[in-house]
């Protein structure tokens, strides 16, 4: 029971980071791990030539996507519910929550599954065009076809062991479906001949077994109870997932309409230039699963705080973890930055994606810290129940990247660079938005 012991009130800077940094180190193996898996992706999509690697670039900001909400975003609201439940010591709420998570789980899985499996060809040549969406249509269909439902499972799954305190039960469930996807993608792209769609496959084999394992830890008490449908489901339950988890949806859908507009514009370019964005797009977003081993721990702590009527406390959890994110994610961020051109030829050999990949890991790299540590906050201010300030930090980030991007790469005529920089100004006052939410005015108690 180390996890539940770790979710107890802590006090003072050095006993919040040890509390922290518990409930954080299953996570953060996790998120290491899917790490790991998602920079082979696109080192194996390049090895199936340049289209393939822009088939797969018009895909990840729905992959990403799927992934945020699920383990992020409704994952955040039903680790905010469930904590704020037994801090208040209401252990029923939180075995019936549970199984409302798993409802809402199903029905999310279905918003990604029927109309990107059914046409993904159409959504996909909006976004990248008609070269880019041929080559990532079949990777596309079996990614969501197969691989959304069983996703959303294990990440709702894993959302309600950290809601009870049991990150490195969660940890575990999961870890196990990223560790099998590169080798299982590997042997169905090249020796089994399937191309990208091979990936697509590989996903919803390895998240189908995360699931199932998942699931055998819930249902036998893991999270300290069984989920329960004593009292069916009711309304009242729903809403206090989804008061957090769909404003952290929108969230989520809004920081992913970004990069699926930035993608768009940039389509004009050509698909290298489609490609070698989508190699800064991942490293972008790889700063997501590096604050969310931090951002998971703050969601449940600041919770079970604010469920306890200590404002002050929760805001002092939110600071010490949004620096140990900022921390954390810097240590991958700067050398990217520092080093593009050795990052980009890691991932392809086509000289003229490798072009466009170094000048826009020159020019976003530097913003990356700022992103992570904005996410931390972000999943901190899930816990807190407070999300207004974060939804206007996502929104000036596309407006930001989008408006800007327009103004310095089109009107101003600085083409993919003016665009570059766009990106970058909108992940940076991402960042200092979430932070400045996180106050007495907006978090209220105590100074």
């Amino acid at each position: 029971m180390a996890d539940a012991a770790a979710i107890a009130p802590p006090s003072g800077t050095r006993a919040r980071l040890g509390r922290i940094l518990a409930l954080a180190a299953p996570t953060t193996l996790l998120a290491a791990t899917q790490v790991a898996a998602q920079l082979i992706e696109p080192w194996l999509a390049a090895r199936q030539g340049t289209a393939a690697l822009a088939g797969w670039a018009v895909v990840l900001p729905f992959a990403l996507l799927l992934s945020q909400m699920s383990a992020g975003a409704m994952g955040g609201g039903v680790v905010s519910a469930i904590a704020r439940a037994l801090g208040a010591g209401r252990r029923e709420d939180a075995a019936a929550l549970a199984t409302h998570a798993l409802v809402i789980a199903c029905a999310g899985a279905a918003l990604f599954a029927i109309p990107l499996a059914l046409f993904p060809r159409g959504i996909l040549g909006l976004i990248g065009g008609a070269e880019a969406a041929a080559a990532g249509a079949a990777y596309c269909a079996w990614m969501f076809g197969a691989g959304a439902l069983p996703a959303w499972l294990a990440n709702t799954l894993a959302s309600i062991l950290r809601g009870g305190g049991r990150h490195a039960l969660a940890a575990r469930g999961v870890v196990g479906g990223w560790i099998a996807y590169p080798p299982l993608a590997w042997l169905l792209m090249e020796p089994a001949g399937l191309g990208l769609a091979g990936a697509g496959i590989a996903f919803a084999v390895s998240m189908t077994g995360a699931a199932a394992v998942m699931a055998a830890v819930v249902f036998a008490g893991g999270a300290g109870f069984v989920p329960s449908l004593r009292g069916g489901l009711r309304a009242a339950l729903f809403r206090r997932i989804l008061s957090v988890g769909l404003v952290a949806c929108a969230m989520a859908t809004v920081a992913n309409l970004a990069t699926i507009l930035v993608t768009a514009s940039i389509a004009r370019h050509g698909a290298a230039a489609v490609a070698g964005y989508g190699i800064s797009a991942r490293m972008e977003f790889l700063m997501i699963p590096l604050a969310f081993g931090v951002g998971s721990a703050l969601t449940a702590l600041v919770g079970r705080a604010v469920g306890a009527g200590d404002w002050a406390e929760a805001r002092a959890i939110a600071w010490t973890g949004g620096g140990l994110a900022l921390a954390v994610t810097s240590a991958v961020a700067i050398p990217v930055a520092l080093f593009p051109a050795a990052t980009a030829a890691a991932f392809t050999a086509d000289p003229a994606v490798r072009v466009v990949a170094t000048e826009a890991l020159s020019i976003i790299g530097w913003a990356m810290p700022g992103f992570g540590i904005g996410m931390a906050l972000y999943f901190a201010a899930m816990g807190a129940g407070r999300m207004a300030w974060p939804v206007a930090a996502a929104l000036s980030r596309i407006a930001l990247a989008v408006g800007g991007g327009w103004l310095l790469g089109d009107a101003m005529g600085l083409g993919l660079t003016g665009q570059f920089v766009a990106v970058a100004l909108g992940i940076t006052a991402y960042g200092a938005i979430c932070a400045a939410a996180v106050r007495p005015a907006v978090w209220p108690g105590r100074g």
